[in-house]
Order: C-alpha cells, then sequence, then structure tokens
C-alpha cells in the first residue's frame, strides 16, 4: 500500500497515526486510504486512455456507499452481482447508464429491479436466464441489453477457488457455441438487444499473457458474429488485475496490460468495459487490531488479536497471505501464528509468521485487507462487525459504526 508508512517510528495511513486511529475508533478497525483509492482507479484509466472505455468498480470487493461515492466522482461506473448492489449503486448517485449486471443467479425479482432501473446491461451466464430477461422485458414493454459472458477456456495461473475462465467452472457459456446462441437470439428474442461479450477468467492474475489469450479468443468470436450480420457495440473484458499481497511479489505490470489491450482495439469500434475491483480497493485499505493475550505452548506462540475471521476470512478461505505490521518497532523476532477468538482452528491470519516481538496491547496493521474484506465479514459467533473509517490527508472520517450487540439482534422476531 502506497500511502501506509513508517515516520520517525511511527505507522502512518496518509498523514494520520496508526496508533491514534486504534486509540480512537477502537479495534477490530477497517481503514481505508481515499487517495490510494484514486490513484489506483487512474492508474489503470490514464493507461487505457486511446480508447473509448468505461471502467466499472466492482462493488463486491469493497461495497462501503462512501467508496461507491468516491469513485463515482473519478468517473467510474459499477459492476453488480446483486439486487443489494445495485440498491447501494443508485444510494450513491451512480448513473444506471453506467451500471453493468452480472452474475450466474439473477432472480426475476432482481431482473425487474435492474429493467426498471434502466441499468446499461446484462452480463449474462446461462440460456435460461438470457431467455428470462427476454420474458420480464416484454412483460415491462422493453428491451434488455446484453452480453453473453464468454467462457473461453483460458488457465487464468490463479488459485483454484477464484479461477473463473475455465470449462469446468460454473461461469459463463462455452465459447463454442456463443455464435450460435447469438444468432438464436437475435431470430427469435424480440425484447433482447445484443449489445456486447463480456469475459472474466480469474481473480488476482499477475501476467498478462493469459488476458491476452482470452482476448485474442474473445476478438476471434466478435469477427465471427460481424460476418453473421451481428454487431458488437462492447467488449467487457471483466475484471482479476493482481495487486501485490506479499513484499517480495509484484503485481500485475498495469502499464505492459495497457498497452496489449491499447494495441488490440485502437483501430476497432469497440467500447471497452473493465469491472476493477480488487487492483482499486485490496491496498487503498487496512485491518486493524490489538493483541489480547501472547499464548505459548511447548510448540507454537499465538498471538490472539481482537480481529477474527469473520472479520477477514480470505486467509482460511483461500490459505491467503496478508502482510502483518506491529505498531511498535524491535529488534528482537519471534515466530507467531496470529489467530483470532473464535472457535474454529481456521480462525487465523498467518502461521509461523516472524514477526518484531508483540505482548499484550500491542496494536498490529494487516495489509491488503481493502478488498473482500469488510465486504465478506460476517456476524459468526454473534460478533458485531467492525467499523470502517476512511482518511483524507490528515482527516479522518466514520463511514460504517461499529455494531453493537443490540444491532445483532435487532431484525430477530421473539
Amino acid at each position: 500500500m502506497e500511502n501506509i508508512n513508517f515516520k520517525q517510528n511511527k505507522l502512518f495511513i496518509e498523514k494520520i497515526s496508526v496508533e491514534k486511529l486504534c486509540k480512537d475508533y477502537g479495534t477490530p478497525l477497517y481503514v481505508y486510504s481515499k487517495k490510494n483509492l484514486i490513484e489506483a482507479f487512474n492508474r489503470i484509466n490514464d493507461n487505457l486512455k486511446k480508447l473509448d472505455r468505461l471502467l466499472c468498480f466492482s462493488i463486491k470487493t469493497c461495497s462501503n456507499i462512501n467508496i461507491i461515492k468516491i469513485l463515482k466522482e473519478q468517473g467510474a461506473g459499477c459492476d453488480i452481482v446483486s439486487g443489494g448492489e445495485l440498491y447501494r449503486a443508485l444510494k450513491a448517485k451512480v448513473a444506471p447508464e453506467k451500471i453493468v449486471y452480472a452474475g450466474v443467479g439473477k432472480t426475476a425479482e432482481e431482473i425487474e429491479y435492474a429493467l426498471k432501473s434502466k441499468i446499461l446491461m446484462f452480463n449474462c451466464e446461462s440460456i435460461p436466464e438470457i431467455e428470462l430477461i427476454n420474458k420480464i422485458a416484454g412483460k415491462l414493454k422493453t428491451t434488455a441489453r446484453i452480453a453473453i459472458r464468454v467462457n473461453p477456456d483460458v488457465d487464468a495461473h490463479t488459485h483454484s477457488k477464484i479461477t473463473t475462465g475455465k470449462k469446468e467452472n460454473k461461469f459463463g457459456i462455452s465459447i463454442d457455441i456463443v455464435a450460435d446462441l447469438y444468432k438464436n437470439i437475435k431470430k427469435k428474442m424480440k425484447n433482447i438487444e445484443i449489445y456486447g461479450v463480456h469475459c472474466h477468467i480469474g481473480s488476482q492474475i499477475t501476467e498478462i499473457s493469459p488476458f491476452e489469450k482470452a482476448l485474442d479468443k474473445v476478438l476471434n468470436l466478435i469477427d465471427e458474429l460481424e460476418k453473421c450480420g451481428i454487431s458488437i457495440k462492447t467488449l467487457n473484458l471483466g475484471g482479476g488485475l493482481g495487486i501485490q499481497y506479499m513484499p517480495d511479489k509484484k503485481p500485475i505490470d498495469i502499464k505492459k496490460y495497457g498497452q496489449m489491450v491499447s494495441s488490440k482495439l485502437q483501430n476497432r469500434k469497440l467500447k471497452l468495459i473493465l469491472e476493477p475491483g480488487r487492483y482499486i480497493a485490496g491496498n487503498s485499505g487496512v485491518l486493524l487490531t490489538k493483541v489480547i493475550y501472547v499464548k505459548e505452548t511447548t510448540v507454537k506462540k499465538f498471538a490472539i488479536t481482537d480481529a477474527a475471521m469473520n472479520d477477514l476470512i480470505r486467509p482460511t478461505l483461500y490459505e491467503a497471505y496478508h502482510h502483518i505490521i506491529p505498531l511498535k518497532k524491535s529488534n528482537k523476532k519471534e515466530k507467531y501464528d496470529i489467530v483470532g477468538p473464535v472457535c474454529e482452528s481456521g480462525d487465523y491470519f498467518a502461521k509461523d509468521r516472524e514477526l518484531p516481538k508483540v505482548q499484550s496491547g500491542d496494536y498490529l496493521a494487516i495489509l491488503s485487507a481493502g478488498a473482500y474484506g469488510f465486504s465478506m465479514s460476517s456476524n459468526y459467533n454473534s460478533r458485531p462487525r467492525a467499523a470502517e473509517i476512511l482518511v483524507d490527508g490528515n482527516k479522518s472520517i466514520l463511514i460504517r459504526k461499529r455494531e453493537t450487540y443490540q444491532d445483532l439482534v435487532k431484525p430477530e422476531q421473539i
């Protein structure tokens, strides 16, 4: 994260001391850097400036309305995967014509809500879904713009749980049958407008070659469709741009990615849509936590924190690495399992991690937690969810209150 660093042995996010944030707001605490969010968005946008483009922030990665508003002000649209995310985007005043709707299981109610909201388009994942959209659009006496999500059978070289472009994945429709499907739609479905082609091959991809292979396959499909009289207006390449989680690993080279995409599209009359989420939010957020106890056994030393897997599930769900920094520097280093208080063996943030020596009451910063952090958090073990803070220079702003015990039971009926 570019805007978190040590100054005179104190850790800062932008111009605010992390220790002060912990003391002012308590822990566990999610903190986002406004500067980092804007810089990451513009890094993608600037490297594609030769193209007609729309960057749709993937709400599922970090869904706070204030984050969405910041990116909207930079020109972003939204990539949504549920009716709830549509509601959030509209609450943030995102223009409906900048909203694209993906996901394999859109309900009839969600489709109707999206059509009445006049979103830009649906990214469609199956034939029954397209048939349902056509039926609902007919009932509403309107036309629904769609792009079929093409499954190009490309290996994204990422974790098995976040790859989405292989034949065995649940996402998309095989590229081999898409041309015939588009022809059939044009002939039989009067309430569908064929508007684009969509392709998303996975998340946290740090190599250019999988994107290039997928793009080449999709462009060949678009050329085939043009020969059949089917004109494609938008090409949606999804997201998946990888960030830096480990200090010794590099993120995707966004300049080379931009050059590759621009070279293949600059002579085509296609509007490019991208759906970045992790690349914008991931390294813009940290999870702050306090060490409650240091527990020693005959084989291990545990740093037990007040944050848990319900706050950040990625380490146990994906075996994901998050870099962890104690706020206090120490020359003495020791190995710890950094774990939470939840009653699961999978409740951990790191195992056998060498850190400067920590003790009860010390604070830790868990980095790269802005994407799929708070948005995947839960109330497991009846734990209230964390507060969220936005840092803007030397200002900190509460953008989500910490939940209370009363909040946990409020929806329940006795």
